[in-house]
């Protein structure tokens, strides 16, 4: 009725005006326009000078000017033979002020309105005004805030324009007060309500907020609900209805879930059908699903999971797996048929890389394992993702295989990186009343302009010191995957330019080395290395007993040729803030016959990471080290000694500052004893991982509580003139130090920069605290 109606106002106005006579229009003007061409008129009449006009023609063209939407109001008159179009245009938006907004910001809800045709500049439109009302109030219900209003003021203004008001009263969230759970009958209504994240007021809910009603959350718990049933057999349980009751003062939520479980079934049988292209036996072997099991969505899930990615290492990459069940409601099984269609074969024809902007495309192409013009595996694809991580360039890897167009059986494989700082850079000046000016800084980088090659070049420079350290490694030494890797340094200290000599002692050294790798296996390799170290001590006027009994057995002068053999071992999925695997290493090192000295030491580390729910994981580590003497030695040269105290250590302790004591010098029996280190050392520790609350993007942090303990111990400090007679002189592990704290890593341009806040938790004897520590280049 209501079409009909307009058609025939408009026909009425038209006739009034024209007085219903048809005519040739000579010509058309039109009156009325302010902000609206004249051209766009014209271009939306479908009347031209020169036309014959009736009653319906000029019906037709009301209505096409009525949809541009330019005007509330449109009379068409006759002068002569001159059509007259009289318009009133719709008034623009000047402003648009929105208040009272909090739960939803400003920026979005102007956003929002743009994209409905309420913006600054735009046409105005009641109706439009109304339809935004409405979905503001419905996007508040949906948050809860069931006591919501919107109210919404125009004003005129001049030159035919309007400013818009929107006042909001947000209102609270709704509470919940009580959830409901009706028809369980295995599952007790605190197990069921486990499960749900909606949840009713309690003292947690002011730092959870899950007692606040969100249409989506209830969707979402619902569907926990049957999952939780699917899993455990329930095959038909069903969610039969759910009531969301408000309170009058609209403040308050009760929630009744009504749901009936049916019966549990149990796995009769197990079948495979369609075209396995792998061995039966094979598949089989992938069945997480048995035969008198009671059946659980979730692992049957899992086996199609399973077999899909079976059939993807043998180059079907499409391969479709669905399990089916069929139940038997006489004695409540159910059979399971596994329909697999393996699809054609798929091959690839490009690997390539992007966002790789500083590493060159060699240094990743060389740690792939899926080959261009080979069948696509999804292990080999995966396996190249997880080395590529490994590396410890890349904040993020993401992998995607498109299919190649206009070919059913090639895809191309596409790594995606994002890059992060893979090094760090130090520089230090410094000034000294007794050493002057003193100069320093270090290069440590294991992209080295992008090649992959390890790279560190360490200098300082003062009155009495001078340091220079270089070392290099190539990875891919030969293209197996052979690393080789070489390194010299000079240390050197001259006390003549010294006003006054209060050092201890000092060691000049120099040395060089080469070492080998060679790989194993995807993630263990052995290393071989020869090194040649010449040192002399210097002693100072203070030289404790222990070194001046070592100087007076062995000299100060010694050259000493050292052989080392390791063997390591990494399954971590990343080469920087790894959350997954494990990682391994064990080294011995001995000094060759022709060296002046005789001893040899065993190192080990290792870590293992246990992921949890989320972004949380448990991290265990544990370092072993000891040195032994052999040959004529005395004893394992002090400037070889272990030490144990501060980052990679135990926290919470100052540097170096657990373990054995050095006894006073001679000349000065009130001195006080210092950190001397010792021969074994024996530390680990556990560590929660955890994401910093309120940071988005947690790819260059890490945080951690810990827990850190180990001591050095010494089991050749009891001899000699200068005896010492402390706890660390026996292995004794009831004396390791311990630590509890948080620790964070933030990786910058200039390198991991690391804190910790250490709390001690057991002090051995003379060991120096420290509570707050930080670190440059160093990570947990």
């Amino acid at each position: 009725m209501k079409r009909l109606l307009l058609p025939a106002v408009i026909a009425a106005l038209i006739t009034a005006e024209v007085h219903a006579e048809s005519f040739t229009i000579t010509d058309i003007r039109i009156n009325g326009l302010q902000r609206v061409s004249a051209g766009s008129v014209f271009g939306a009449l479908p009347l031209n000078v020169g036309d014959p006009v009736d009653e319906n023609s000029l019906a037709d063209a009301t209505r096409s000017l009525f949809r541009t939407g330019f005007f509330q109001d449109i009379r068409l008159a006759r002068e002569g033979d001159v059509l007259v179009i009289e318009v009133v245009e719709r008034p623009s938006i000047s402003t648009i002020e929105i208040t009272g907004n909090k739960a939803i910001a400003t920026d979005d809800l102007l956003k929002g309105l743009r994209q409905s045709g309420l913006a600054e500049g735009e046409i105005f439109q009641q109706a439009t005004l109304e339809g935004v009302r409405n979905e503001l109030q419905r996007q508040y219900v949906a948050q809860g805030r069931y006591s919501a209003s919107i109210e919404t003021r125009i004003e005129q203004l001049e030159r035919n324009r309007v400013a818009l008001k929107i006042e909001i009263a947000e209102g609270s969230v709704a509470t919940i007060e009580h959830i409901n759970i009706v028809g369980n009958q295995k599952f007790a209504d605190e197990e069921l309500r486990t499960l749900l994240e909606l949840r009713p007021s309690n003292w947690l809910s002011f730092f959870r907020s899950d007692n606040k009603y969100s249409r989506e959350k209830l969707s979402g718990d619902l569907e926990r609900l049957r999952s939780y049933y699917l899993d455990r057999g329930f095959i038909n349980m069903d969610i039969t209805s759910t009531q969301v009751s408000i309170t009058p003062d609209k403040k308050h939520v009760y929630i009744t879930i009504n749901l009936d479980e049916g019966r549990q079934y149990r796995i009769r049988e197990v079948k495979l059908a369609g075209d396995l292209k792998v061995p039966e036996e094979e598949v089989r072997r992938l069945l997480l699903v048995q035969p008198g099991q009671i059946f659980s969505r979730k692992v049957l899930t899992s086996t199609s999971e399973l077999i899909t990615r079976r059939l993807g290492n043998e180059g079907y990459t499409f391969a479709n797996v669905n399990g089916i069940p069929e139940t038997h409601d006489e004695d409540d099984s159910v059979s399971l048929t596994f329909m697999v269609d393996p699809g054609k074969r798929v091959y690839v024809n490009r690997v390539n890389f992007r966002g790789n902007t500083k590493t060159e495309d060699e240094v990743l192409r060389r740690e792939m394992r899926q080959l261009e013009g080979g069948w696509a595996s999804t292990y080999l694809i995966d396996q190249s993702k997880t080395r590529l991580e490994r590396l410890g360039y890349f904040k993020e890897v993401n992998v995607e295989t498109p299919q190649v167009p206009g070919v059913d059986d090639q895809i191309d494989v596409n790594y995606t990186v994002e890059e992060q700082p893979s090094g760090s850079v130090t520089a230090s000046v410094g000034f000294a009343q007794s050493a002057g000016l003193i100069l320093g800084g270090s290069i440590n980088q294991s992209n080295f302009l992008g090649t992959g090659n390890k790279v560190n070049i360490g200098l300082t420079r003062s009155q009495y010191q001078t340091r220079y350290s270089f070392g290099f490694v190539d990875p891919y030494w030969t293209e197996d995957g052979v690393s080789l890797g070489y390194n010299m340094f000079y240390r050197t200290t001259d006390y003549d330019d010294l006003d006054v000599d209060v050092s201890s002692y000092s060691v000049d050294s120099f040395g060089a080395g080469i070492n080998l790798g060679y790989p194993i296996n995807e993630t263990a390799r052995l290393n071989y290395g020869l090194s040649l170290q010449q040192d002399k001590i210097k002693p100072g006027t203070y030289t404790v007993g222990e070194i001046n009994d070592f100087i007076r057995r062995e000299g100060d002068n010694y050259t000493n040729f050292k052989a080392s053999i390791g063997w390591s071992e990494s399954t971590l999925n990343r080469g920087v803030f790894a959350n997954r695997g494990y990682s391994q290493s064990l080294s011995a090192e001995v000094t060759l016959p022709g060296s002046d000295l005789s001893f040899g030491r065993l190192d080990y580390s290792g870590q293992v990471f246990a992921p949890l729910s989320g972004d949380y994981a448990l991290r265990f580590h544990t370092r072993l080290g000891y040195a032994e003497r052999y040959g004529s030695t005395s004893e394992v040269p002090f400037y070889e000694n272990y030490y144990a105290g501060g980052f990679g250590s135990v926290r919470g302790f100052e540097d170096n500052s657990l373990g054995p004591r050095s006894t006073p010098a001679i000349n000065d029996p009130d001195q006080d004893p210092q950190p001397f280190g010792g021969n074994v050392l024996v530390q680990g520790g556990a560590e929660l991982l955890f994401p910093l609350p309120f940071v988005q993007d947690q790819r260059s942090l890490r945080t951690v509580l810990f827990w850190d303990a180990g001591n050095v111990f010494s089991t050749r400090c009891s001899t000699g003139q200068n005896a010492r007679n402390d706890a660390s002189c026996d292995i004794d592990l009831s004396n390791l130090a311990s630590s509890v704290g948080v620790g964070l890593t933030w990786l910058t341009a200039l390198g991991p920069l690391s804190f910790s806040l250490g709390m001690p938790v057991k002090e051995p004897d003379n060991a120096d605290t420290q509570v707050f520590q930080f670190s440059l280049g160093q990570t947990f």
